[in-house]
C-alpha cells in the first residue's frame, strides 16, 4: 500500500469517530496565519488551537507573495479576518539555496525559466520584516493593523516576536 492509500484508510478511521457538525467558514478568532509549508511546523499544536479558529495559509519560506496576499485579501475581505500572524522558523529551507542557482537548476531541467519569483533568503529576521511590511503595506487587506511577525525555533518550539524598525 503506498502512502497516499495509508492516508485515505486514516481518513476513513476519522471519519468514522469524527463528530458531526458543521464549522463555520469564517475562523472563529478572526485569525489568519502565513508560514511556511515545512512539516516540522505543527501549527495547530505550537498555538493551541483547534479546527475552525484560523486560516493557516502555507507556502516554502511563508513568503507573502501576490499569491499570498490573494489568499489574505479573501480571508479578510469575504471570511471576516481581522488579524495576521506571520511565522517563519529556524533552519529553513529556502535558506539553502539562491534565487538564481534554484531558476537556473528549473531551466535546466525543463527547458523553461520559471514565471515565478523563488524568494529565498539569507536573513530569516530581515525575511520576517520584508513580510511584515509587505501586509501592512497592501491596498488589497483592509486590516492591516493588527500583524505580527514570529520566527519558531525548531528545536525549542518556541516563538520569537519580530518588530520593524
Amino acid at each position: 500500500m503506498g502512502t497516499i492509500d495509508e492516508l485515505l484508510a486514516n481518513n476513513e478511521a476519522f471519519a468514522a469517530t469524527a463528530a458531526t457538525g458543521h464549522l463555520d467558514v469564517r475562523p472563529s478568532r478572526q485569525l489568519a496565519i502565513v508560514t511556511c509549508m515545512d512539516c516540522r511546523l505543527d501549527i495547530f499544536g505550537a498555538l493551541g488551537l483547534q479546527g475552525g479558529e484560523a486560516h493557516v495559509l502555507r507556502n516554502a519560506g511563508g513568503v507573502v507573495s501576490d499569491d499570498m496576499i490573494r489568499s489574505l485579501a479573501v480571508s479578510q475581505r469575504r471570511l471576516g479576518t481581522r488579524a495576521v500572524m506571520l511565522i517563519h522558523h529556524t533552519g529553513c529551507g529556502m535558506q539553502s539555496l539562491t534565487d538564481d542557482g534554484f531558476r537556473a537548476e528549473l531551466q535546466e531541467a525543463t527547458g523553461v525559466a520559471p514565471a515565478f519569483a523563488i524568494e529565498s533568503f539569507t536573513d530569516v529576521e530581515a525575511d520576517v520584516r520584508q513580510s511584515l511590511l509587505r501586509v501592512r503595506r497592501s491596498e488589497f487587506l483592509p486590516h492591516r493593523d493588527q500583524v505580527r511577525g514570529f520566527i519558531y525555533d525548531v528545536e525549542s518550539h518556541r516563538l520569537r516576536e519580530i518588530h520593524v524598525d
